[in-house]
Protein backbone atom coordinates (compact mmCIF):
# COMPACT_ATOMS: atom_id res chain seq x y z
CA UNK A 1 0.00 0.00 0.00
CA UNK A 2 1.11 3.51 -0.74
CA UNK A 3 2.02 5.20 2.56
CA UNK A 4 0.33 8.47 1.55
CA UNK A 5 -2.86 6.77 0.37
CA UNK A 6 -6.01 8.06 2.01
CA UNK A 7 -8.24 5.06 2.69
CA UNK A 8 -11.86 6.19 2.84
CA UNK A 9 -14.39 3.89 4.53
CA UNK A 10 -17.99 4.15 5.63
CA UNK A 11 -18.75 3.16 9.21
CA UNK A 12 -20.22 -0.12 7.90
CA UNK A 13 -17.08 -0.80 5.88
CA UNK A 14 -14.88 -0.14 8.90
CA UNK A 15 -16.93 -2.56 11.01
CA UNK A 16 -16.75 -5.24 8.29
CA UNK A 17 -12.94 -5.00 8.17
CA UNK A 18 -12.77 -5.07 11.97
CA UNK A 19 -14.95 -8.19 12.09
CA UNK A 20 -12.86 -9.93 9.41
CA UNK A 21 -9.68 -9.11 11.34
CA UNK A 22 -11.18 -10.45 14.54
CA UNK A 23 -12.20 -13.74 12.86
CA UNK A 24 -8.75 -14.15 11.33
CA UNK A 25 -7.01 -13.58 14.66
CA UNK A 26 -9.32 -15.53 16.95
CA UNK A 27 -10.49 -18.39 14.73
CA UNK A 28 -8.34 -18.84 11.63
CA UNK A 29 -4.93 -18.26 13.21
CA UNK A 30 -5.42 -20.99 15.87
CA UNK A 31 -6.68 -23.38 13.16
CA UNK A 32 -3.54 -22.81 11.08
CA UNK A 33 -1.27 -23.24 14.10
CA UNK A 34 -3.01 -26.52 14.91
CA UNK A 35 -2.60 -27.71 11.29
CA UNK A 36 1.12 -26.81 11.45
CA UNK A 37 1.59 -28.80 14.65
CA UNK A 38 -0.22 -31.80 13.19
CA UNK A 39 1.82 -31.67 9.98
CA UNK A 40 5.06 -31.28 11.93
CA UNK A 41 4.17 -34.39 13.93
CA UNK A 42 4.04 -36.45 10.72
CA UNK A 43 7.81 -36.50 10.52
CA UNK A 44 10.30 -35.44 7.82
CA UNK A 45 9.51 -31.82 6.94
CA UNK A 46 11.55 -31.82 3.72
CA UNK A 47 8.99 -34.01 1.94
CA UNK A 48 5.89 -33.14 3.93
CA UNK A 49 3.30 -31.55 1.64
CA UNK A 50 0.86 -31.03 4.52
CA UNK A 51 3.47 -28.97 6.33
CA UNK A 52 4.23 -26.93 3.19
CA UNK A 53 0.51 -26.27 2.64
CA UNK A 54 0.04 -25.20 6.27
CA UNK A 55 3.06 -22.86 6.04
CA UNK A 56 1.67 -21.30 2.86
CA UNK A 57 -1.73 -20.85 4.48
CA UNK A 58 -0.07 -19.26 7.51
CA UNK A 59 1.86 -16.83 5.31
CA UNK A 60 -1.30 -15.80 3.45
CA UNK A 61 -3.22 -15.42 6.70
CA UNK A 62 -0.54 -13.27 8.32
CA UNK A 63 -0.29 -11.10 5.19
CA UNK A 64 -4.06 -10.51 5.23
CA UNK A 65 -3.98 -9.68 8.95
CA UNK A 66 -1.17 -7.18 8.37
CA UNK A 67 -3.07 -5.64 5.43
CA UNK A 68 -6.28 -5.26 7.45
CA UNK A 69 -4.42 -3.75 10.42
CA UNK A 70 -2.79 -1.22 8.09
CA UNK A 71 -6.10 -0.28 6.48
CA UNK A 72 -7.83 0.14 9.83
CA UNK A 73 -4.98 2.26 11.21
CA UNK A 74 -4.77 4.51 8.15
CA UNK A 75 -8.39 4.98 7.20
CA UNK A 76 -10.74 7.89 7.44
CA UNK A 77 -14.31 7.08 8.39
CA UNK A 78 -16.54 9.15 6.16
CA UNK A 79 -19.62 10.83 7.44
CA UNK A 80 -22.31 11.27 4.79
CA UNK A 81 -22.76 14.92 3.88
CA UNK A 82 -25.02 16.29 6.61
CA UNK A 83 -25.25 19.58 4.75
CA UNK A 84 -27.42 18.11 2.00
CA UNK A 85 -24.54 17.38 -0.35
CA UNK A 86 -23.38 14.08 -1.77
CA UNK A 87 -20.46 12.48 0.05
CA UNK A 88 -19.07 9.09 0.99
CA UNK A 89 -21.84 7.25 2.82
CA UNK A 90 -24.66 9.01 0.97
CA UNK A 91 -27.46 7.09 -0.72
CA UNK A 92 -28.10 8.94 -3.96
CA UNK A 93 -30.77 8.62 -6.62
CA UNK A 94 -29.74 9.94 -10.02
CA UNK A 95 -31.55 10.26 -13.32
CA UNK A 96 -29.67 9.83 -16.58
CA UNK A 97 -30.31 11.82 -19.76
CA UNK A 98 -32.53 9.02 -21.12
CA UNK A 99 -34.81 9.14 -18.05
CA UNK A 100 -33.42 5.98 -16.44
CA UNK A 101 -33.16 6.26 -12.65
CA UNK A 102 -30.58 4.49 -10.48
CA UNK A 103 -29.91 4.50 -6.75
CA UNK A 104 -26.34 4.21 -5.50
CA UNK A 105 -24.53 4.27 -2.21
CA UNK A 106 -21.31 6.26 -2.43
CA UNK A 107 -18.51 4.37 -0.68
CA UNK A 108 -14.71 4.33 -0.52
CA UNK A 109 -12.88 2.34 -3.18
CA UNK A 110 -12.33 -0.65 -0.84
CA UNK A 111 -16.08 -1.10 -0.39
CA UNK A 112 -17.19 -0.58 -3.99
CA UNK A 113 -19.45 -3.33 -5.31
CA UNK A 114 -21.39 -2.49 -8.47
CA UNK A 115 -23.58 -5.59 -8.01
CA UNK A 116 -24.90 -4.06 -4.78
CA UNK A 117 -25.09 -0.54 -6.29
CA UNK A 118 -22.18 0.62 -4.14
CA UNK A 119 -19.99 2.90 -6.23
CA UNK A 120 -16.66 4.39 -5.32
CA UNK A 121 -16.20 8.06 -4.64
CA UNK A 122 -13.33 7.73 -7.15
CA UNK A 123 -15.54 6.38 -9.98
CA UNK A 124 -16.56 8.79 -12.75
CA UNK A 125 -20.11 9.17 -11.38
CA UNK A 126 -18.89 9.32 -7.78
CA UNK A 127 -16.38 12.07 -8.60
CA UNK A 128 -18.92 14.05 -10.62
CA UNK A 129 -21.72 14.11 -8.03
CA UNK A 130 -19.53 14.49 -4.93
CA UNK A 131 -20.30 17.75 -3.14
CA UNK A 132 -23.41 18.50 -5.22
CA UNK A 133 -26.98 18.91 -3.96
CA UNK A 134 -30.37 17.50 -4.81
CA UNK A 135 -31.75 18.90 -8.07
CA UNK A 136 -28.36 19.70 -9.58
CA UNK A 137 -27.39 18.37 -12.99
CA UNK A 138 -23.73 17.45 -13.36
CA UNK A 139 -21.53 16.38 -16.25
CA UNK A 140 -19.90 12.95 -15.83
CA UNK A 141 -16.62 12.41 -17.65
CA UNK A 142 -16.19 8.72 -18.32
CA UNK A 143 -13.92 6.66 -20.57
CA UNK A 144 -16.98 5.92 -22.75
CA UNK A 145 -17.78 9.60 -23.24
CA UNK A 146 -19.39 12.40 -21.29
CA UNK A 147 -23.01 12.40 -20.14
CA UNK A 148 -25.22 14.28 -17.70
CA UNK A 149 -27.00 13.07 -14.59
CA UNK A 150 -29.44 14.84 -12.32
CA UNK A 151 -29.34 14.21 -8.58
CA UNK A 152 -32.97 13.52 -7.68
CA UNK A 153 -32.56 12.44 -4.06
CA UNK A 154 -29.93 12.21 -1.31
CA UNK A 155 -30.40 10.14 1.87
Amino acid sequence: MNKSENIMLTADGYLALEQELNVLKTEKRPEVIKALKEARALGDLSENSDYDAARNEQAQLEARIKELEYKLEHCTIADAGSDGTVGVGSNVTITYDDGETEEYKIVGSLEADPFENKISNESPIGKAINGHKKGETVEVQSPNGNFSVTITDIN
